[in-house]
């Protein structure tokens, strides 16, 4: 059978590519794939800490493959580069639901005017926003990359996850992707609710977990070259068994 594979943040630089058409025999798994690629020396050292996708969904290596199936290893997440494989629309792709990307600014007034109810007594925000040092260097400039149609699926699944477990009315997520400037924001979160003390976790509870588990990458320009930023590693129930959960360059 033949699959897709994808790479995503420092793995497309090691691999030397963004996509692969691979064949494999009718009874492989998702973790077959993961083996393939332990022959492309520059790969075998960041393949312990990888996540697998099929179809957009997080799998486990004994996931069984279908011929079609499109296969993404991800290295460890935390929002990389102005091109990205999903094709999204400038300047502003909105999901069907609490979660939208663009490439464009993110405009934190318009999204609080949506959501903002009279019966709200909390509306808590959060926003990224990229600072002039890392690493203990002065940063030009970020650039950040998505499995866009992937991330904006787990985004929906992590409003509907604050819904359901905290007493919050409602969510707006939004991640920008492309070149982004000092100071302007990366990611914004905003909860409504009647008590600040829930919109309050929630939004923690929110930004932490999509630091780990939502596919986008950040790559960091400096003076005297680039690098991606270290991902958070992912929970053990995205990296089981037989991965590690140590954290690796992006």
């Amino acid at each position: 059978m033949q699959i897709r594979v994808l790479f995503f943040g420092v793995l497309k630089d090691l691999a030397g590519r963004s996509s692969d058409d691979l064949t494999l025999a009718e009874e492989a798994t998702a973790g077959d794939v993961v083996e393939h690629y332990q022959r492309i020396s520059a790969l075998k050292g960041m393949l312990g800490s990888i996540a697998i996708s099929v179809n957009q969904e997080y799998a486990r290596p004994d996931a069984k493959l279908h011929s079609g199936d499109e296969v993404a290893l991800l290295p460890p997440v935390s929002g990389c580069s102005p091109q990205s494989q999903g094709g999204l629309a400038d300047p502003l792709k909105i999901a069907k639901g609490r979660a939208s990307m663009t490439r464009g600014a993110i405009e934190t007034e318009a999204v609080l005017a949506r959501i903002k109810r009279p019966e709200d007594g909390a509306l808590v925000v959060f926003e990224g926003v990229v600072r002039n040092h890392s690493r203990g260097r002065r940063t030009q400039y970020l650039e950040y990359e998505a499995y866009e149609a992937m991330a904006l699926k787990e985004m929906e699944g992590l409003a509907g996850r604050a819904l359901s477990q905290f007493p919050i009315r409602d969510v707006a997520m939004v991640h920008r992707l492309g070149h982004l400037e000092i100071g302007e924001t990366s990611v914004l979160i905003a909860v409504a609710s009647a008590h600040r003390a829930a919109a309050l976790d929630a939004c923690r509870w929110l930004i932490d977990t999509l630091k780990q588990t939502v596919p986008v990458w950040k790559k960091e320009y400096f003076e005297d070259g680039a690098v991606w930023a270290d991902g958070e590693p992912f929970p053990e129930q995205v990296v089981p068994g037989t991965h590690s959960r140590s954290s690796a360059s992006k």
